[in-house]
């Protein structure tokens, strides 16, 4: 039986979530962030994992490359690229992680690309760098709209 796992990632913990080939849920539970319970959860289910989902907006390192490590196939989602049904209420973390395991069941789920290990440092840096650049002109604008109120205040006399 083919599986799909999906892991909604936090900062201390991750709701893992397990589905089958037909959208029925073989695992779903809250666990610590520890490699070794991941893993042994997700290989203590009856099937073959096809992929894991992992969503997470920066802590996602360890995991991913643990689960790398341990032979799953990892897909990193594009968290901005994926839509709730519109109109349904926002239901939590397990409803965010079936949503996840289900659109990669359907093969549609929007993923971002996992640079290697070796490049990452400077990619962080480099983006980094351009959140400062970003800054710094947003600063220098800032003063120049200032100042050209103020000087073009004075100018016409309205002091």
């Amino acid at each position: 039986m083919e599986l799909y796992s999906s892991i909604d990632l936090h900062s201390n913990n991750g709701v893992v979530m397990v589905l089958d080939d037909r959208d029925r849920t073989v695992f779903a539970k809250r666990l610590p962030n520890d490699l070794t319970q991941v893993i042994s959860a997700l290989r203590s289910c009856p099937g073959t994992i096809v992929g894991v989902a992992v969503e997470s907006t920066y802590n996602w390192y360890w995991l991913v490359d643990g689960l790398q490590d341990a032979g799953f196939k990892v897909h990193l989602v594009n968290t901005a690229a994926v839509k709730q049904y519109d109109g349904l209420k926002h239901g939590g973390d397990f409803s965010d992680a079936r949503h996840l395991a289900h659109l990669l069941r359907l093969g549609i789920l929007p993923t971002g690309y996992i640079y290697p290990r070796a490049e990452r440092a400077v990619h962080d840096l480099l983006r980094k760098r351009t959140q400062l650049v970003h800054q710094h002109t947003t600063q220098i604008l800032s003063m120049q709209n200032l100042l050209a109120r103020n000087l073009g205040a004075q100018a016409s006399g309205n002091e």
